[in-house]
């Protein structure tokens, strides 16, 4: 019976698969133009071209922010067994959200978070 839903589970994976990787064939554009196929971005002409670079800082935020993004994700696992994990685990993540919040701090200081 395992055997059964597992093959049956398999063949179904590989049908959507399939599906996925083929649907374009009836999506797609049949006949593209060279106005069709111009890459846009929101529809709308350049007005200009850039007058400068792009700041830095720009960069420092957007790491800052995927940094204390992704190490914020590991707080979900933990919420969820609290229970389980008893005070070894509540310690340690006070100590993982003290390490996550000095590097918080430090970027504070350095004005790295100012806009």
């Amino acid at each position: 019976m395992n055997e059964a839903i597992l093959i049956f589970s398999f063949i179904f994976a590989v049908f959507i698969i399939a599906m996925l990787l083929g649907i374009h064939i009836l999506l797609a554009p049949k006949n593209p133009t060279p106005v069709k196929a111009e890459p846009f971005e929101c529809g709308k002409d350049m007005l200009s071209k850039p007058k400068g670079r792009v700041s830095v800082r720009f960069y420092i935020v957007a790491m800052l922010f995927l940094l204390f993004d992704i190490e914020i994700v590991f707080l979900y696992p933990w919420a969820v067994l609290t229970k389980e994990l008893g005070v070894l685990g509540f310690i340690e993540m006070v100590v993982f959200l003290g390490v996550l919040m000095t590097g918080f701090f430090y970027a504070w200081r350095k004005g790295a978070l100012k806009w």
